[in-house]
Parts: C-alpha cells; structure tokens; sequence
C-alpha cells in the first residue's frame, strides 16, 4: 500500500502504537502481494530493528510481518538472520545520500548464519519503504555472504507527490 493516509496509519499503528493484534492481518495482506516471488527454499527474514528501539519497543514489526509470510507458504523463516551493527539514527528528515550514508556498515549477519542464505533465494520483508537505503543494506549484507535472488516485500512504499 502507499504510505498515507490509511495506509501510514495502519503502518504507524503497527510501528509506534503497541498494536501488534494487527500483525496477522497486515502480515497476511503481504504474503499475498509476496506471492510472485516466492521460490522453493526460499529463507525468508526481516529488516532488523535497532536495539535500544527493539528494547523500546519490545518487539520487531518487520519480524512479526515476515513471520506471517513465510508461515503463508511453508518457509523457512529466520528474523534473527541479520543484525544491526550499531544504533543508527533514525532516516526521517534525511536526504537521500544522507539516508544511504546511515546504513553503510550497519547490517551484520552472524558467522552461525552464513552457510545458511548461500545459494538459497531469500525474501526480505520491511514494514515500510522510504528510499530504500535499510533495505539495500541488508540486500548487500545477503549478497555478499552468498545469498540470491534477493527479493523485497514491504508493507507499505512512501511516494513523493508530485
């Protein structure tokens, strides 16, 4: 969905308003529009969240998201597959470089998962897409410890009005 009105709202309340009763729902809605890309074997994981807003927040909405997903079609699912290096801070307000210049370096995969993504397909799922920069970090994180095709299913995509 675009990120607005309903949609941010929805996303939002997953996010920032402790409503993880919507979680299923929004998961399933996902999983649907996944479905073209979804493959046999296919690991599927979630963008990680920062630890101290995992330790705010108390859970991670990109997980709860993934977990429907790969639940929807029988796969493997890993949340804790990729890690976060550091707290960066958040991407509002940021230019486009400035957002992808905050991701550099800031996805990890543990050494335990490595053997784990190489060679196999895996889906990454996000609650929202804004520039792209989290998720092309944890694309290249994937990519480089032999993971592909990559793919991405996200809940929601910010658009600039034009």
């Amino acid at each position: 969905m675009v990120y607005r009105g309903t949609g941010r709202k929805l996303a939002m309340m997953l996010k920032h308003g402790d409503r993880i009763d919507l979680a299923p729902h929004l998961g399933d809605w996902v999983a649907r529009a996944a479905e073209p890309l979804v493959r046999p074997e296919m690991i599927v994981t979630a963008v990680p969240v920062p630890l101290r807003r995992l330790m705010r927040r108390k859970y991670n909405q990109a997980s709860l998201l993934s977990a429907r997903v790969a639940r929807a079609y029988g796969l493997a699912h890993y949340p804790d597959l990729l890690r976060r290096t550091r707290n960066s801070p958040p991407q509002e307000q940021r230019s486009l470089e400035a957002r992808f210049e905050n991701q550099e370096g800031a996805i990890a995969m543990p050494a335990r998962h490595a053997a784990l993504v190489r060679g196999r397909p895996v889906l990454l799922v996000d609650d929202v897409m804004a520039s792209g920069a989290t998720l092309a970090a944890c694309a290249d994180c994937l990519a480089g410890h032999g993971a592909g095709p990559i793919s991405v299913a996200v809940l929601a995509r910010a658009v600039k009005d034009t």
